[in-house]
């Protein structure tokens, strides 16, 4: 398929709604009562996973009514040559001092787990006091890591997911929603 705007938009009008806007808000809303529970009293710094953490840490912390802190960082596996390698590429670091923090990693899915588990590591190595992880999806398959995220809004099916964070070729990451692509 081509990245054309006609091509695009027949993808999006032929894929599987998995999940709808209301589904994530209520997702969300559970998310936060549980990450209310246990961080409020922690000032804890939140780390956005870029891209795909980017609309689902914005709507996570406007529902976090207590002090953080915000920060990103920028790790991707796309296009490392070493399938089911935890080797990251670093884009950006965070900015903040990490040393003796508690730390809320913020991400889109938990696929395979490999780029959340080498955060972590990385995380821990920096000196973090804890980390704790947010996922909105949890993909429902056996190729995981040995580890869970903390928070998790959802379970949706091994397919080519897109929305909400997620990305098809570089597109739809604004949807309201998680999509499948079809026959995937």
């Amino acid at each position: 398929m081509k990245n054309t705007i006609d091509d695009l938009n027949t993808l999006l009008a032929e894929a599987d709604c998995l999940i709808n806007e209301n589904q994530i808000n209520a997702a969300l809303d559970t998310m936060a009562a549980q990450i209310t529970d246990d961080l409020a009293d922690k000032l804890p710094l939140v780390l956005c996973v870029m891209n795909g953490g980017l609309i689902p840490t914005a709507d996570l912390i406007s529902r976090l009514n207590f002090p953080l802190e915000l920060d990103y960082l920028h790790a991707t596996r796309y296009g490392m040559e070493t399938e089911g390698s935890a080797q990251l590429k670093w884009l950006n670091y965070p900015q903040s001092d990490i040393k003796g923090r508690d730390v809320l990693v913020v991400d889109d899915i938990f696929d395979q787990g490999h780029t959340l588990q080498a955060i972590i590591k990385w995380l821990e190595e920096q000196g973090a006091n804890r980390v704790y992880t947010a996922t909105v999806i949890n993909k429902l398959h056996d190729r995981k890591v040995d580890m869970t995220p903390d928070y998790i809004g959802a379970d949706a099916e091994d397919r080519f997911l897109f929305g909400y964070g997620m990305d098809y070729k570089g597109f739809f990451r604004n949807v309201k929603g998680i999509y499948a692509v079809k026959g995937s």
